[in-house]
């Protein structure tokens, strides 16, 4: 390691010294050789005894002696004491060490629901009695991480270098780009940021990955968090009023299977993936208002990833009328109304989405230039032609399957219907088993043409990310933002862009750390043998005229709503859906351990 890799520092720990002396086998003088050839930065054990044997050696150099503390109800071998008992007196560690290498959670313990309780006193009372602090056991792909850090791994590091009350002196990792990130670039920052910043931030369903998607929690979380724009998907309820909810099926987010209402259970060929719902256009306003919010879980099966589980069913669905209302005055710089199924709604129910958005926002005063930007999104090229012909909004174009590339005709097409396109993260970095495969030139390809281009969906879990990124939800943002260069993200959690979108490191030019450069697509496949690779895959489909090309939306039938609001019989002609059918294959999770532990230290 000396030789080859000649890292700044070193930092040998001991863990076994009893074991190996029964062997004949003596770790002491195994150091000290060492210390005669190479510099010792730390030396750590979690036995008392081994420490005290070499303190005499190190006591003039510069290596530091530390004690690494084992679980609190562990016997520590020397002296026959928990090491629980033996943090109550520091005093005794100072007479052999210079700190003390200690799990996390004896800094920031978590309940039994795993959530944070108040911090010890631990890091303040080591260093008044003059011990240094290290805290061990960061992972960022394995629980438990408390939910009060919303699955972010840079978050709970900042928690322990940046909370107003102290700093632990270094932390032991498994992935020391993360608490390279907090301390070099996210520690002490400026919590404001400006609004014309970029990437824009643009929320899905608010803040969902806090509080159950569409819900008044939900919108105002995402306000806080720093979200530039506040989306509101409108579904239609039988009773013909505009709501904002994730999608059209209320099992996905709510607990309509679990009300009196699931007897409304029904299949609707191109509705749904034509699986079974209970659909918004089966129940009036009222009876959607009587269901409880529930919180969208992506990872929970399996994996049991959670989120918020204290406010799983917390919040209040909202009106279109109330969503606008509630934008009017926030701090944000606009709206993303998105709009589907608009022909099926149409032609099978007498519900026209378009005509009721563009009431609602005009009686909204959206029509008058005050308030928040409005943009309206939809997968369909027909809704935005129609709102392109009556309104002045800005108008984006959602590609809801993954592309390798689009012809220069399709892009054009798009273009006269769309100021905007949102596309998936995997047509910028291609995956295979979850690990990019390298990258497309789509970005720059559709920015040329004059459209802005918002990458989706981002969110904290760690199984939402390829290997690449190392777990870390900050590390891809930046590498979508500073490697692909798109102009937004759409994302689940604003609060990580927005706090990623304010580090003082994006202003660093040529002076920017290493750590913060964008990772390189298709790195890890490139160390991998022959043997280990994944299977080839097939490259995906071009985006070709066809796809984005569509017939105007039909009329509004005269057909009352409440007599078609479910069954088996519904064929719905709503407009092809870009030309490929919508994939729900599962995700592949595989493990992989790629990274060796480091200590990072303050």
């Amino acid at each position: 390691m000396a030789q080859q890799l000649k890292p700044s520092g070193y930092w040998l720990n001991i863990q076994h010294d009893q074991f190996f002396s029964q062997r004949n086998l003596s770790m002491r003088s195994f150091v000290v050789s060492v210390s005669r050839r190479v510099i010792i930065n730390y030396i750590s054990s979690p036995e008392v005894g081994f420490l005290k044997s070499i303190g005499a050696r190190f006591k003039t150099s510069r290596t530091k002696l530390i004690f690494r503390f084992r679980g609190t109800d562990d016997i520590e071998p020397s002296t026959n004491q928990t090491y629980g008992s033996l943090l109550n007196n520091l005093t005794f560690i100072k007479t052999f060490a210079s700190g003390i290498l200690i799990p996390k959670y004896y800094i920031w313990p978590i309940d039994a629901n795993q959530y944070l309780l108040p911090h010890t006193s631990v890091v303040l009372d080591a260093h008044k009695g003059g011990l240094e602090v290290y805290a061990s056991d960061f992972v960022n792909d394995a629980p438990p991480l408390s939910y009060n850090y919303s699955y972010d791994p840079l978050a709970e590091s900042l928690n322990y270098i940046d909370n107003g009350d102290f700093s632990v002196d270094g932390m032991l990792t498994d992935f020391p780009i993360t608490q390279s990130e907090a301390i070099g670039c996210f520690a002490h920052m400026n919590k404001n940021g400006s609004k014309d910043a970029k990437p824009v931030i643009i929320s899905h369903n608010g803040a969902s990955g806090i509080y159950p998607g569409s819900t008044d929690l939900a919108y105002q979380q995402a306000v806080d968090d720093g979200a530039d724009i506040i989306d509101c998907s409108v579904q239609m309820t039988s009773d013909g009023v505009p709501v904002c909810l994730g999608t059209i099926n209320l099992v996905d987010s709510s607990t309509v299977v679990e009300s009196s209402f699931n007897d409304r259970l029904s299949s609707i060929p191109g509705i749904n993936g034509g699986a079974s719902g209970v659909f918004t256009f089966n129940l009036t306003w009222n009876e959607i208002k009587s269901l409880h919010p529930e919180i969208f879980n992506p990872y929970s099966s399996g994996s049991k990833l959670f989120r918020n589980p204290a406010y799983a069913n917390a919040g209040s669905f909202m009106t279109l009328p109330n969503f606008l209302m509630f934008a009017k005055d926030k701090p944000i710089t606009g709206i993303l109304i998105i709009i589907e199924n608009a022909a099926f709604l149409a032609e099978k129910l007498g519900l026209s989405v378009t005509d009721s958005v563009m009431d609602a926002l005009q009686k909204a005063g959206y029509d008058n230039h005050t308030g928040p930007t409005v943009t309206i999104q939809s997968t369909n090229t027909s809704v935005l032609n129609k709102f392109k012909q009556q309104t002045n909004y800005k108008l984006m174009y959602m590609l809801d399957e993954s592309i390798r590339g689009a012809l220069n005709s399709s892009i054009e097409d798009i273009k006269r219907s769309a100021d905007s396109v949102a596309i998936r993260k995997s047509s910028i970095y291609p995956q295979n088993k979850a690990f990019t495969e390298g990258s497309t030139d789509l970005v720059a390809k559709l920015q040329s043409f004059g459209l802005e281009v918002y990458a989706y969906l981002f969110r904290n879990e760690f199984l939402s990310q390829a290997w690449d990124f190392f777990s870390d939800p900050t590390v891809e943002i930046n590498s979508y933002f500073q490697g692909a260069g798109v102009d937004g993200i759409i994302t689940e959690f604003p609060a990580t862009v927005s706090r990623y979108r304010r580090n003082p490191c994006l202003n660093m030019g040529k002076q920017k750390p290493s750590f913060m450069d964008p990772v390189q697509p298709g790195g890890l496949l490139s160390l991998m043998t022959a043997a280990n690779l994944p299977p080839t895959q097939a490259p995906f489909p071009l985006l070709t005229d066809s796809d984005v090309e569509e017939p105007p939306l039909p009329a509004v039938s005269t057909k009352s709503p409440s007599n078609n609001t479910g069954g088996n019989s519904m064929s719905p002609t709503s407009p092809r859906q870009n030309g490929q059918p919508r994939n729900t294959g599962a995700c592949i999770v595989m493990s992989l351990t790629m990274l060796l532990g480091s200590f990072l230290l303050i």
